[in-house]
Formats: structure tokens, sequence, C-alpha cells
């Protein structure tokens, strides 16, 4: 039984910071990628940012480059997004996803998304 459970949303002004996390269960990370997505009103998901579960290689989509890091705890067992400088365009739902290529939007395993919301 594979969970992906996130946590860590909330409205904040812009120019604040916010982290996600995202606790998998029921499965073991290999040599693939997790990453987060986000879904804005009336557009398509859309990848933020991704990490080699085993390599130290990572992923930003360029419109978070510089102000969002990605990481995973020491166990790899949770997947954390640390979001700074927050502009109400970050403002979507926010999916954790395993088991996928990186920031293109084909993964095995999705959370239920969190709830970002910048003004």
């Amino acid at each position: 039984h594979v969970q992906l459970v996130e946590s860590g949303g909330g409205s904040v002004q812009a120019g604040g910071s916010l982290r996600l996390s995202c606790a998998g269960s029921g499965y073991t990370y290999k040599s693939i990628y997790m990453g987060w997505f986000r879904q804005a009103p009336g557009k398509e998901r859309e990848g933020v940012a991704a990490i080699h579960t085993r390599f130290d290689i990572t992923y930003y989509a360029d419109s978070v480059k510089g102000r969002f890091i990605i990481s995973l705890g020491n166990a790899k067992n949770t997947l954390y997004l640390q979001m700074n400088s927050l502009k109400p365009e970050d403002t979507a739902i926010y999916y954790c996803a395993a088991d996928g290529p990186g920031l293109v939007d084909e993964y095995k395993y999705w959370g239920q998304g969190t709830q970002v919301t910048v003004s």
C-alpha cells in the first residue's frame, strides 16, 4: 500500500517563505526521481522541482530557480520543498510525486495535494 502524504501548505504574504513536506510509506526509494508539481486554477499541472533519490541531481523550473530548494530527508522517506520569496503567481495546489523521470509529468505515485496561497 503506497501513500504520499503532503503537509505544510497555507496562506502567506508575498515575499514570505513556506516549507512543504511529503512523507512516503509503503514503497522503497530507488534510483528514480521524486518531484513537486503544481496546478493553478485554469492551468495545467506543471513541474516545479525534481530530485534523484540516489545521486545528487536536481532540476528546477526557471520560474522558481533561486527561490525554491528541493531536498530529501536523511532517511530518504521524506521529500521537502523550501519556498522562499513567494509571489502571487506561486498560488496553486502543490503535489508530491514519486517514481518519475524528472520535471516531466509522468510519475507513478501522487499525493493528494496541498494548497498554497500567496497574496
